[in-house]
């Protein structure tokens, strides 16, 4: 599978665009009328005010504080970068924030405190405590950092959490829990060697030792060597901690025999010779970034039997702490916990290792192009498995509730368990799941319009994101051109330009496109100016002639257009089936909308065909099809012959025996809410609606643009369906990362 490849440019450019950063603030309740704002402000604040002065309790009732993390640096020890001060750290603090509320829901605040003195930052973490419902700090140094963590979580009555230690010690632990399971060994009886004695090492040793493994045998490693009772030289009173009596004095004394070996150490610091030392079925997690202490190529090569881990996402079994923090929090903020406790990180690493060891979920399967199941391979769950937000919360909940860091206990578990499944993004999952397939498919995408700066900026984007070959219609000179005025010049040596004077098949295209036109009125002399001149023509013929995967067109001109120019190569009309579907994605749902490319005005049976195209994509994108026929009449009230055809469609389905769910005619607010669906107890929908078949074309545009405009919906599409080969068709106002979702499509051959 393609490297992803990722580009100065475009790592500034997506914290730059649409706005700076990556997050912003919206309001939860109306702010509109002068009634809104005196209950928002003055005078109807002080009521909360005053409840909260008399029940400090009430803080979590009537305002943010229980849903509402701070993520704190000050930039200390920013990634593997070093140092590079508070304002530097800002873009990974506000990268963290944003994946608390991708993950669990969580709202998140980032800080960056410019001091290094741990008491100017102990003192304004602790005076902050008010606001916040947890704490998270991140990417400070060590010994600093221990000292900051101690203090905060003695002086503040709510959860402090240093990721880089204790989020990796968590998801280490899931993963030892289950090496050693597949290895038949116990924790108590398993010699362990620990390399890299900053804030992660020593954190994932405590935890281990937590776990039950013995003191005198784990051995912890330094730059200097093992960490043994009586040394002196580089030591401070946390490494002291955990010195052991031993008369080892090298990692490679050390690691002969060893079960396990945990590093978060530097690239290169494990070699095979002290691989192949270790006890029979190894289990080493080789956790250094960007590069572990030894390949699990390298480890394998020597040791077969060898059960590996890393902290990068292109080996398996990644330790990767999106797996830890998100849910620890959650869980923790849902019992208003005052800490974070030894029993929690527990309760989550169990958790997460039990996951690992159940049957993985198809959509998880789909998402990775490959069915994964539990193994040497697989020790531990993928960051998108969507079992982790109502498995994790629950039993790191309920650790804090058994060890009294609860405030507010959770009464029904269950409720609370449904309450976590409805927090996630359901876009999320199939968005990351077409991304995946379209990796594997590897596709030969066709860009059409290699005339347009937003057209190529997508085609360097879908190669570099390692998609694909990205081939642009174009001259040579133009495209280059075209790069080197949105800052790719470097690019143009990576796509391939294709052009009618360049291709050797410019013949064969002819041909075959007179032997279609030659009855439609269309002369030799026609066709030479069609195939030759005319690029959704000539871009057309490459894919009809196998010389691309996937063609992307339609951002220059109006679809109409562009619709008419495809189906002189292929049959895309409304006769031979050819339909236009839309996703529109908005707070985390999302419904297709359809026909919203070909039949201007469809009757019934129109209408059962578009149903069975659209829940044919939905399908291809990893949901169970609801379709609903949407009138302004609700099962025949009011009367109209408007309506009717919408009324005769279900039973054109009926007819044909369709395996999906669909109803009509109703109303848009009845297909969609389940609160209005209650009023028609007899319709066949078990849900709302994901799939609205409109009466008509101009219905299904307004509908579009009016989410667009007025909602801020997402759009992607319309997604072409019922054509032999995968034709997108963008429209005029897409940005080129809405034309590389197109191609994401294409490249999955949704439709």
């Amino acid at each position: 599978m393609a490297k992803m490849k990722i580009t100065r440019e475009e790592a500034l450019a997506f914290h730059l665009e649409p706005v700076p950063g990556k997050w912003e603030v919206q309001a939860t309740v109306p702010m509109t009328t002068q009634r809104d704002l005196s209950l928002a402000y003055s005078p109807g604040v002080a009521v909360p005010c005053e409840e909260i002065a008399e029940n400090p309790e009430l803080a979590y009732d009537y305002t943010n504080k229980g849903n509402l993390v701070a993520v704190i640096s000050n930039g200390t020890a920013v990634l593997g970068l070093g140092n590079l001060g508070a304002l530097g750290s800002k873009p990974v603090m506000e990268g963290k924030s944003v994946l608390f509320k991708r993950f669990a829901d969580v709202n998140s605040i980032d800080i960056e405190l410019d001091t290094e003195d741990p008491e100017e930052f102990i003192q304004a973490v602790r005076l902050m405590g008010p606001t916040f419902g947890g704490i998270n700090l991140e990417d400070i140094k060590a010994p600093e950092c221990f000292i900051i963590e101690q203090r905060l979580k003695e002086e503040m009555d709510i959860p402090v959490f240093h990721d880089d230690q204790h989020g990796t010690a968590v998801i280490c632990a899931a993963g030892l829990i289950n090496a050693l399971h597949l290895s038949g060994k116990k924790i108590e009886d398993c010699r362990i060697v620990l390399n890299g004695a900053g804030a992660a090492g020593i954190a994932c040793l405590e935890l281990v030792k937590a776990m039950g493994a013995k003191h005198d045998n784990c051995i912890m490693c330094d730059t200097k060597g093992v960490i043994y009772q009586g040394r002196t030289e580089g030591m401070n009173q946390w490494k002291s901690a955990h010195a052991a009596a031993t008369d080892l004095r090298t990692l490679e004394e050390a690691m002969k025999g060893a079960d396990v070996f945990l590093g978060v150490s530097a690239k290169g610091a494990v070699t095979q010779d002290m691989v192949a030392s270790m006890a029979e079925n190894p289990v080493i997690f080789a956790m250094a970034n960007p590069d572990p202490e030894i390949t699990p190529e390298e480890a394998h090569q020597v040791r077969p039997d060898a059960i590996v881990a890393t902290g990068r996402s292109d080996y398996p079994n990644q330790v990767n702490n999106v797996l830890g923090f998100p849910y620890l929090f959650r869980g923790a903020l849902d019992i208003h916990a005052r800490a974070i406790n030894d029993e929690m990180k527990i309760a989550c690493a169990e958790a997460l290792a039990e996951i690992a060891r159940e049957d993985v979920p198809d959509e998880v399967g789909l998402a990775y192009g490959k069915q994964l199941s539990f193994g040497r391979d697989y020790i531990i769950p993928t960051p998108f498995d969507p079992r982790l937000i109502h498995r994790i919360p629950p039993a790191v909940a309920k650790a804090g509730m058994a060890t009294g860091a609860a405030r507010r206990p959770i009464v029904d578990m269950e409720a609370y368990r449904e309450t976590l499944k409805g927090r996630m993004d359901s876009t999320a999952p199939i968005l990351r799941s077409i991304n995946n397939r379209a990796r594997q498919a590897q596709a030969r995408m066709i860009f059409a319009e290699g005339d347009d700066p937003r057209v190529l900026r997508a085609a360097v984007m879908y190669q570099r994101n390692g998609l694909g070959k990205a081939l642009v219609v174009g001259r040579e000179d133009d495209v280059r051109k075209k790069l080197e005025e949105s800052g790719l010049g470097d690019a143009v040596r990576e796509l391939e330009v294709v052009n009618a004077a360049n291709t050797r098949h410019l013949e064969t295209y002819k041909g075959f496109l007179y032997e279609r036109l030659q009855r439609k009125g269309h002369d030799r002399q026609d066709i030479h100016r069609l195939a030759a001149r005319d690029r959704h023509v000539f871009a057309s013929l490459m894919l009809a002639h196998g010389h691309g995967d996937g063609l992307i067109t339609g951002a220059t001109r109006k679809s109409a257009h562009v619709m008419e120019l495809i189906n002189h190569v292929f049959d895309a009309d409304a006769h031979h089936g050819a339909v236009g579907v839309t996703a529109l994605l908005l707070n985390g749902r999302i419904v297709l909308i359809s026909d919203t490319l070909v039949h201007e005005w469809p009757v019934e049976n129109d209408l059962a065909n578009i149903a069975e195209r659209a829940a044919g994509v939905a399908r291809h994108l990893g949901m169970e099809p609801r379709v609903a026929f949407v009138s302004f009449s609700t099962f025949g009230y009011p009367v109209s012959e408007r309506a009717q055809k919408m009324h005769l469609a279900p039973q054109v389905l009926d007819a044909r025996g369709v395996d999906f769910e669909y109803e009509g005619e109703m109303t848009v607010d009845v297909a969609l809410n389940p609160k209005a669906q209650e009023a028609y107890p007899f319709q066949r929908l078990s849900g709302p609606a994901n799939i609205l078949v409109v009466p008509a074309r101009h219905s299904a545009s307004i509908s579009v643009k009016l989410m667009q405009e007025m909602a801020g919906a997402t759009v992607i599409g319309p997604i072409l369906a019922g054509v032999d080969k995968s034709i997108q068709i963008c429209s005029t106002n897409m940005t080129a990362n809405d034309i590389l979702n197109m191609a994401v499509l294409a490249a999955c051959k949704v439709g």
